[in-house]
């Protein structure tokens, strides 16, 4: 049936044959229906015999089969004939130019044994949807060439011989778990059954022994992932024009022979029914329930359930991502902590105390001319806002979230094995990736052999390769110029702008002129890095293009790895400015450095810079994050909203309910052109935030967690709802992403150590409690040994000493009663009145002495717990070796079994056959 009605059909298709094929067919088979329904009432009113009960049974019986084949056709997951289901879906317009290779093309893929349905769309009669179907023998076919694992035996799983002590202790532990509520984040495998995790062992397909696999029914032995990956496969291998490489799918969508290629969702997410007593009616009814609704956001995610339905790839990026934000837990917990021991410390800070006391020393104008004397206990609020940050546990959380990177990516590696393990995935390899269009295009004169596949492929000669790779650097590294000329623009906007503020006519803003400097420019920043992000993917997308790469795989880890370089720079750019040079080459007063000899450098505040590095990165994780999460949701929300509004205003005389389920998803928006891309970058960019720069931000991981638990349900609500169903396929870890999270967590423990040393007053304070405070000279370090450490971290300047365009326009006299004659400033820099005035002091080479050797001892001491910690955690648990050597011999095992089973079975055949013809030799 499939097979007559795609012939018509591709034969000669007019603008209403489809429908009119498929209402004829509906038709049939209602009437069918309804003969059988009328006929068994017949028969129930005159026939009273014994015999009537079976017939009265069996025609209830075929009209039940009726209904439910009247639903499949309906639901629009199967063909016309409701049988068979509808594995793929192509979508092409009548007036497209390329019908003769769309034409050569579907004959080719009917030589291949795929059945072939065509039909018209409701909304717009140029539509054509072409849905396919693989039979039985195809999907065994192809399964045993791609080498797909089946299942063929049940697990079975001995547990080890426990000592009789660790017995006892865990039963003790199973006693007090039995008092704790019934593990409330995982699902009830009772009421949800589709959730249980397949313990089969699985092998290679192969038609030769179909005999050794679990097959209970052929519909369901191939899932629907499966099925639709062992298609595509196909589609990429099948011809559309005579000629060595003039195939695949894919060429034909690039040259819009085809306008959308895809599988369907199971059928609607929602129901009016309750899952828990009614059921799940689909698998992406399921996921909606127990993983993309927002009411389940405390719930494990049902990774068995998302691999079955998105495939491996996108389930493990998913198991990645529920795995990071587990292990954010911990990390925001001693983040916190840290936070609250700096709010609980506080009236036990020496240094805050004395900064909030000194109502009699006078601060240096921060800016030339409008800026005014200050006292420092001005600054009061900020210095206490700074300890909450910068105090005492601040060392220890940069050393502990160096041991957490590495203790979460070593854990990874562990768990990404289990679930390799898990999904069939520990013996499968990539395929040798096909030779990209554009590279087959350009280099087709030149070829050399495949040293894989033995075949002749383009060539791109060596002197063209490297020469178009440094033309891709030198864009590169122009792009990173780019951002440095924007921060160098915000330098120049804080600057100005901060004495703009000073001289402002509100209060509010002219009292708090720098933190509203800081302010506004982290706003502008942020614009900044948006608009450049813009420009960055159009930049990594013409040089990636230029490179050439030979396969998809290239490609793609080219354009990863300059998007990922743009955006890393585009995005912490400010942030390092802030951390390791504001308010470090501004000189001192009287002797100011300027930009191009104008502008004064733009100096830190009172209470030191940790304040503004706060401000910045909580303001940029934090509008960076609501950004991301609004356009990723908002933007398909509001095409799929207008896409049905505007169906409605054009047919509204069709009901929602009536479109098929291959309109209704074609109505859908199409994953990302980058695929799961956008989401690894968000994340990866969370990590370096969430690390990078942790010791002056310890609420960064409390930050990320918050936001994560946010976008894994954000994520799951758009693949189940709002976007069409991405091809399921497979991959064995993360990709080159790992590389890129090994790469931050190195660069994470130098720019901590930098943060600690250079921009924090940690260093510093240690310096003065163990050298110059009170306790100078008996080796212990407390808040009573910081008496006087604000005072000795200033310096004396005498105002007369003011170069003429930076004297500012009051001299103090209305704040302080008479004129200003010295003010103070930080740095630590000999008195006007010392036989070498404002050269360092001895203090400063010891604090900078310092800075260097905790630098160099934190690094080696933090890379050494690092490198440790990798060696002592193995990458594969030693329970999952063990399950792999039992698994590879319970195979061979049960291979050998089952072939003695065969050949004992044929040799009873034989001697069944042997005993007959010697019975009938005998009369």
């Amino acid at each position: 049936m499939e097979e007559s009605s795609a012939s018509g059909l591709d034969s000669s298709m007019q603008d209403d044959g489809p429908a009119l094929v498929k209402d004829v067919n509906v038709l049939l088979e209602t009437e069918r229906c309804e003969g059988i329904s009328s006929g068994s009432r017949d028969e129930d009113f005159t026939l009273q015999n014994p015999g009537t009960n079976s017939t009265i049974l069996e025609d209830n019986t075929k009209s039940n089969l009726c209904i439910a084949e009247s639903k499949k056709k309906t639901s629009g997951l199967f063909f016309s004939d409701g049988k068979s289901r509808i594995d793929y879906v192509l979508v092409y317009r009548k007036s497209s130019s390329q019908s003769e290779k769309r034409e050569i093309f579907e004959r080719n893929i009917r030589a291949e044994g795929l059945l072939m349905e065509k039909e018209a769309s409701l909304t717009n009669s140029d539509m054509i949807f072409l849905k396919l179907h693989a039979p039985w023998d195809v999907l065994c076919r192809y399964a045993e060439l791609m080498n797909i694992r089946m299942p063929f035996r049940r697990k079975i799983f001995f547990m080890q011989r426990r000592h009789r002590f660790l017995s006892r202790m865990e039963k003790h532990i199973n006693k007090f778990r039995g008092w704790l509520p019934r593990k409330p984040m995982k699902f009830d495998s009772v009421t949800l059954p589709d959730l249980e995790e397949n313990e089969s062992f699985t092998a290679p397909f192969s038609r030769s022994r179909i005999h050794h696999f679990i097959i209970h029914n052929k519909e369901t032995f191939f899932n629907n992932a499966t099925r639709s990956r062992i298609i595509h496969h196909i589609l990429q291998r099948v011809k559309y024009e005579e000629g060595k490489n003039k195939m695949g799918l894919n060429r034909l969508l690039n040259n819009n022979s085809y306008e959308a290629a895809f599988p369907l969702h199971e059928g609607n997410y929602h129901s009016k029914n309750s899952i828990r007593t009614h059921g799940a009616e689909n698998h992406r009814h399921l996921l909606y329930e127990c993983w993309a609704w927002w009411g389940v956001w405390y719930k494990y995610q049902p990774l068995e359930l998302i691999r079955r339905y998105f495939g491996e790839k996108i389930g493990l990026y998913f198991a990645w991502l529920g795995w990071y934000t587990g292990m954010l837990f911990p990390a925001a917990l001693v983040g916190l902590c840290v936070f609250l021991y700096g709010v609980f410390t506080l009236d036990d800070c020496q240094v805050s105390k004395e900064i909030c006391q000194s109502t009699e020393i006078i601060m240096c104008p921060i800016c030339d001319q409008y800026c005014p004397y200050l006292r420092l206990s001005d600054s009061c609020i900020y210095a206490k806002v700074t300890h909450f940050f910068d105090n005492g546990a601040t060392v220890f959380f940069a050393v502990f979230m160096a041991v957490w990177a590495t203790v979460f990516l070593e854990f990874w590696k562990r768990r990404r094995a289990v679930l390799a393990y898990d999904w069939d995935l520990i013996d499968w390899e990539e395929e040798e990736d096909e030779v990209r269009p554009q590279f087959e295009a350009k280099y087709s004169k030149k070829e050399r052999m495949n040293p894989i596949s033995g075949k002749p492929e383009p060539y791109q000669a060596f002197t063209e390769k490297y020469s178009r790779l440094l033309v891709s650097a030198s864009g590169i590294f122009f792009m990173i110029l780019v951002v440095i000329a924007a921060v160098f623009g915000i330098v120049i906007y804080r600057v100005i702008t901060v004495s703009t503020f000073a001289a402002f006519g509100w209060a509010l803003i002219r009292n708090n002129s720098q933190v509203a400097t800081t302010g506004t420019a982290v706003c502008i920043n942020f614009c900044v890095i948006m608009l450049l992000n813009v420009l960055y993917e159009k930049v990594a997308l013409l040089l990636t293009n230029l490179e050439q790469p030979r396969t998809e795989s290239e490609w793609e880890n080219s354009f990863t790895f300059k998007m990922f370089l743009f955006q890393f720079v585009n995005l912490n750019s400010s942030t390092f400015y802030i951390a390791f040079f504001l308010g470090r080459f501004t000189g001192r007063p009287g002797a100011y450095l300027r930009l191009i000899n104008r502008w004064k450098l733009e100096e830190c505040h009172p209470s030191g810079c940790l304040i503004d590095l706060c401000m910045q990165m909580g303001i940029i994780m934090v509008l960076k994050q609501t950004w991301n999460n609004v356009m990723e949701l908002g933007y398909p929300l509001i095409q799929n909203w207008w896409t049905r509004r505007r169906l409605k205003r054009e047919h509204s005389h069709i009901a929602k309910s009536s479109f098929p389920q291959w309109e209704r998803d074609y109505n859908l928006q199409p994953m990302n052109a980058n695929g799961l891309f956008d989401e690894y970058l968000e994340m990866i960019l969370q990590f370096g935030f969430t690390t990078i720069f942790v010791a002056a931000f310890p609420l960064a991981p409390l930050l990320a967690l918050l936001n994560n638990i946010i976008e894994i349900r954000l994520d799951a609500y758009k693949f189940v709802t709002q976007w069409r169903r991405p091809l399921p396929s497979q991959a064995k870890d993360i990709g080159i992403w790992y590389g890129i999270l090994e790469g931050i967590g190195i660069l994470s423990v130098i720019t901590n150590a930098f943060v600690i040393a250079v921009t924090s007053d940690f260093i510093p304070r240690l310096v003065y409690a163990y050298k110059y405070g009170p306790c100078a000279g008996q080796g212990r370090a407390g808040e009573g040994c910081m008496m006087g450490y604000v005072n000795a971290s200033l310096s004396v300047f005498r105002v007369s000493d003011f170069e003429t365009r930076s004297q500012p326009r009051t001299n103090g006299s209305e704040l302080f009663e008479e004129a200003v004659k010295y003010c103070r400033y930080r740095d630590y820099r000999e008195p006007p009145d010392s036989a070498e005035p404002y050269s360092y002091t001895l203090q400063f080479w010891h604090v900078l002495a310092a800075r260097l050797a905790f630098i160099i001892v934190f690094e080696h001491m933090v890379f050494a717990i690092k490198t440790l910690i990798a060696y002592l955690i193995p990458d594969l648990p030693k329970d999952l070796r063990d399950r792999m050597r039992r698994e590879k011999y319970l195979i061979q095992e049960t291979m050998y079994e089952a072939e003695l089973e065969r050949l004992q079975k044929e040799k009873n055949e034989k001697r069944r056959k042997k005993e007959r013809t010697h019975h009938k030799e005998w009369p």
